[in-house]
């Protein structure tokens, strides 16, 4: 009995580093080993070395050590400012996994994308600011009652500005900005896109206040039920996702849902009612296609002022998509009479040399006209008609 070692307390540094040593997921440097680290003898016993600080146990160092991780504190002890982990503490590394997948859909930069920027859609304009600017500028008015929405769908024909009004929420809000499509919650393997989408709101309480896009969302989540062949996992999906918009695990976290979609009538009604305001991004008006058109086609001199009444007359039921379109076609004629000349040189002309691409002319705004032609017309009765049932509308 008194060859035997005597009992020690060890510390939860002793403890590690005898563990790594032991099972050989960490060998001892000579650099610990000149520091003065604790020696594993063939006993299974310490040699003394310098004090490891307080005289804790084990499971009382590993639970501060846990403690301090999960607050964001730097594990060295040293008076740093705290900084926040990327991602909050899981059950399982699966599910940190998962996360880590997420995280590379949410935006740092600034996509440059301001309100001024953004010709029309005033009524869209002002829902978005009372939704997510102002509860972020003002939270003292936005409790009870009055608590921020927390869903918001846009809908309209295609090009008519709903992704460009994302982009301006990214930019012009401090928020934490998830891009998300079908392809980032969307898995082959059993199981996991269910996960996927509620890792994606735990990640967005984490990062409170955060803005999760939604871009085509009726491929996500159209209505249950209507075909015989809709698979259980995406049936799952639409569930989970319903469940983590408004359900039992819904928080106080600023948490804003912003969704777009160009078929709203093929939505869930329950994802309807879980989208607060429902706004449409009509067509550009009258006035929002000649600040386009100015703006993308600017007259060179008072002496060609370019037909901007014209323009404005024979573009109706044209998107912002189909008005840029007809703008760089009336953008390409003047350069196409450049490429005509040029081409007829026998030699090749330097950088330095070229001619500089000339004004664009009347002509080439009737030619424009007649090669482009409007794409997002065709159903127009249909959205006005849901507008009518499930709009959100502002009164003056």
């Amino acid at each position: 009995m008194a060859d035997d070692p005597m009992p020690t307390r060890w510390s939860f540094q002793d403890f590690k580093l005898s563990y790594d040593i032991k099972f050989g997921r960490k060998k001892a440097t000579k650099e610990e080993d000149n520091a003065g680290v604790g020696r594993v003898e063939s006993n299974g016993t310490l040699s003394n070395s310098a004090p490891h600080g307080p005289e804790l146990s084990i499971y009382e160092q590993f639970r501060n050590q846990d403690r301090g991780q999960q607050n964001g504190a730097l594990p060295s002890g040293n008076d740093e400012k705290p900084q926040k982990s990327p991602l909050p503490p899981f059950e399982s590394a699966e599910m940190r996994t998962l996360a880590e997948s997420l995280s590379r859909d949410i935006i740092h930069g600034s996509p440059d994308v301001k309100w001024e920027t953004i010709k029309g859609l005033e009524n869209a304009k002002r829902l978005l600011k009372e939704a997510v600017v102002m509860p972020i500028k003002y939270p003292k008015y936005f409790t009870g009652l009055l608590s921020p929405w927390k869903g918001i769908l846009l809908f309209g024909p295609p090009g008519t500005g709903k992704t460009m009004l994302a982009k301006a929420v990214a930019t012009e809000c401090n928020t934490t900005f998830f891009n998300i499509s079908a392809s980032s919650i969307v898995s082959k393997w059993r199981g996991d896109s269910e996960k996927l989408v509620k890792v994606l709101f735990e990640l967005a309480r984490y990062h409170a206040p955060s803005t999760i896009f939604l871009d085509e969302i009726d491929a996500i989540i159209s209505q249950r039920g209507e075909a015989r062949s809709e698979h259980e996992a995406s049936r799952r999906l639409k569930t989970e996702l319903l469940i983590q918009m408004d359900g039992l695990t819904r928080t106080d976290e600023l948490v804003f849902v912003l969704a777009a979609t160009n078929l709203p009538w093929e939505l869930d009604a329950a994802m309807l009612r879980r989208l607060e305001k429902r706004i449409l991004v009509p067509l550009p008006e009258p006035e929002a296609r000649r600040a386009m058109f100015e703006g993308l086609l600017p007259s060179s001199s008072d002496e060609a002022i370019l037909p901007y009444d014209l323009l404005v007359e024979s573009t109706e039921g044209f998107s912002g998509s189909d008005i840029r379109l007809l703008c760089k076609e009336a953008a390409m004629q003047p350069l196409r009479r450049l490429m005509a000349y040029l081409e007829q040189k026998e030699d090749i002309v330097p950088d330095d040399e070229l001619p500089t691409v000339g004004p664009i002319m009347h002509g080439d705004i009737e030619v424009a006209l007649k090669n482009t032609r409007p794409s997002a017309h065709l159903h127009a009765h249909r959205y006005d008609k849901f507008n009518s049932d499930y709009g959100s509308q502002i009164l003056q």
